[in-house]
């Protein structure tokens, strides 16, 4: 029906969805753009991490500490111990009623540039599974 077979390999897999994405037009929809665009922003390795896991690792400016951050618009960024654990959950997020690419992204670049003034901000929490469940590929 889609003229693509199911595969087991996660690549393979990922072109699949990306192909029933991009023909069922969602890329065309805010959501499909912003996710376009985040795409374009993340690293080789980040774009595998995304596809692969459902989140990707940035690296905060002012203090080196590896943050981690899950598909999602809030209460989907999370500090993480030198283990590579969990550490403590962190809430934060541009104003407006933006699509999950465009706030992951200015996260992203958040973290990346103005570290301090982001921690400043974000509201903490306890980090649990239930938070970071991956309902959907977003990669």
């Amino acid at each position: 029906m889609f003229g693509f077979q199911p595969s087991r390999g996660g690549r393979s897999r990922m072109k699949a969805v990306r192909a029933l994405f991009i023909r069922h037009g969602a890329e065309g929809t805010a959501e499909g753009r912003s996710l376009r665009l985040l795409r374009e922003w993340l690293s080789p390795a980040q774009r595998e991490q995304f596809v692969r896991k459902g989140y990707f690792e940035v690296i905060g400016s002012d203090s080196g500490m590896r943050y981690r951050i899950h598909a999602g618009a809030s209460v989907n960024v999370c500090e993480l111990a030198e283990t590579g654990h969990r550490k403590v959950g962190m809430c934060f997020m541009p104003i407006g009623a933006l699509p999950i690419g465009d706030i992951m992204l200015a996260q992203k670049i958040a973290l990346e540039t103005c570290e301090g003034e982001v921690l400043s901000l974000a509201r903490r929490f306890a980090p649990n599974g239930f938070h970071f469940r991956q309902a959907r590929p977003l990669g």
